[in-house]
């Protein structure tokens, strides 16, 4: 069973009031290589299908060596089972809602390049939620999960600015175009099989590139309101894949998506 203790009283006030929150070593050191081996496999045949035309679901971002995959779900079971995470999910019904639901998931394998910009946001539809004023509600969580040794800066780590969640104002639009971190900001320096979660509004940004033999991969996944459908993957699988979800799973999906639909709210 999950330890309800988690999120620990001290861990949800850092949170609120940081935006952000790192659990070191969350993931078993046999876990992450298992899923690295595999994370391998997938970007293999999904480079291989994006060469060939026969990409089939999500997107598939290819530059050089460097891919990011959209829309994980069903290239194994592996990263099906990262959607409830037993040492996840306290977390994640602690912070956001007792029934969450999916909203997102992809990886990122990155080997350069160096020198690059940063790429400063806020996640959210409609500018980042901007549309629903100051400060921007608590809408999705977003968890990234390092699966390389991120212990030295300079190799994309995810970089953020803590607080930021709560500003009323944008950052400074010349800091949003240093190819370095702005006062305040900072890159989050952590081994492999940590989780980072972090708040919608958080600003944040992979980090500078300086490290020559620097290696960035990572998992992501993203949890919404039962009430929201703000994420184009909700449908974006076949229908044998939401069929054969066994039950608890099915609630982190909404009830149209199944056939016979589910008549249930959230």
């Amino acid at each position: 069973m999950p330890n309800k203790t988690n999120p620990t009283t001290s861990e949800r006030f850092f949170f609120d009031n940081n935006g952000y929150l790192v659990l070191e070593n969350l993931l078993k050191e046999n876990h992450v290589e298992i899923l690295l081996d595999k994370l391998h496999q997938v970007i293999e045949q999904r480079r291989n299908a994006e060469k060939n035309g026969t990409t089939k679901t999500g997107m598939t971002s290819i530059d050089g060596d460097n891919t990011r995959i959209f829309y994980i779900l069903d290239d194994d079971p592996l990263f099906l089972d990262m959607i409830d995470l037993p040492e996840i999910w306290p977390y994640i019904i602690g912070f956001l809602n007792e029934k969450p639901h999916h909203h997102a998931s992809d990886a990122i394998v990155e080997y350069a390049p160096k020198g690059r910009n940063m790429v400063w946001h806020i996640d959210g539809h409609d500018e980042g939620y901007r549309r629903l004023g100051t400060p921007i509600p608590f809408l999705q969580l977003k968890i990234g999960y390092y699966l390389t040794d991120m212990t030295e800066p300079g190799q994309g780590n995810l970089c953020v600015v803590p607080g930021s969640h709560k500003a009323e104002y944008n950052p400074d639009p010349e800091d949003l175009q240093n190819m370095d971190l702005f006062p305040g900001a900072i890159q989050i320096c952590a081994p492999a099989g940590t989780a980072i979660l972090f708040h919608n509004a958080l600003w944040h940004s992979s980090g500078p590139w300086t490290k020559d033999d620097g290696k960035r991969i990572m998992l992501y996944y993203a949890y919404e309101h039962p009430w929201m459908i703000a994420s184009q993957e909700h449908w974006g699988y076949n229908q044998e894949f939401y069929n054969d979800l066994p039950s608890k799973r099915r609630q982190l999906f909404h009830g149209f998506l199944f056939n016979p639909p589910e008549q249930r709210w959230g």
